[in-house]
């Protein structure tokens, strides 16, 4: 597979990609939706709720705090994470502006 050229594309561009690919694994889909509906959690709650292994969850929060989307607390040997809802609202605006183009009404593509 080739090398992506994200200097030609624009920072929002790069941005969205970088988005789509952490959020395009419906395991981390999942970790987002249970971690918006319980507003914080611990890792063991993720493996029972989500039905992966424990190094499989922690890989795809790993991903996901990368992303900046989620951040995590040390409390003893656990790690509780949330979403980061400064992070959360650039993120979902990118994707809303996105959404949001309209494409032109030209009757005559395909």
């Amino acid at each position: 597979m080739g090398v992506t050229k994200e200097e030609i594309f624009t920072e929002e561009q790069n941005k969205i990609a970088r988005i789509a690919k952490v959020i395009g694994h419906p395991a981390r889909v999942a970790i987002l939706q249970y971690l918006i509906k319980t507003n914080s959690c611990v890792c063991g709650d993720l493996v029972e709720e989500i039905g992966l292994a424990q190094p499989t969850i922690s890989q795809h929060l790993k991903e996901l705090k990368n992303l900046g989307v989620i951040k995590g607390t040390i409390s003893g040997t656990s790690v509780c994470y949330c979403i980061d809802a400064e992070n959360w609202q650039k993120l979902t605006t990118s994707l809303v502006n996105l959404i949001n183009l309209t494409p032109s009404s030209n009757t005559d593509c395909c």
